[in-house]
């Protein structure tokens, strides 16, 4: 009996010092994931927004110019 709490102690020691080790290594990359995500999801400028809706076609030269001419 005094056996097997030794060894279950030392497999918990290293359980738990494997699984600190992971935790810490994923977050350490999860923080680096989550800091390139912030800056692709800014909210687009007004101007932006409006470049896009002219790219895809939402709204024609004329009112593009006068839209632009708006936010200026």
């Amino acid at each position: 009996m005094m056996g097997f709490g030794m060894i279950g102690g030392m497999i918990l020691f290293w359980g738990l010092l494997i699984l600190l080790a992971v935790l810490l290594i994923k977050g350490l990359f999860h923080s680096n994931q989550t800091v390139g995500n912030n800056q692709a999801s800014t909210t687009p400028s007004p101007r932006e927004i409006l470049e896009q809706r002219y790219a895809r076609g939402e709204i024609t030269q004329e009112q593009f110019l006068q839209m632009e001419k708006d936010l200026q």
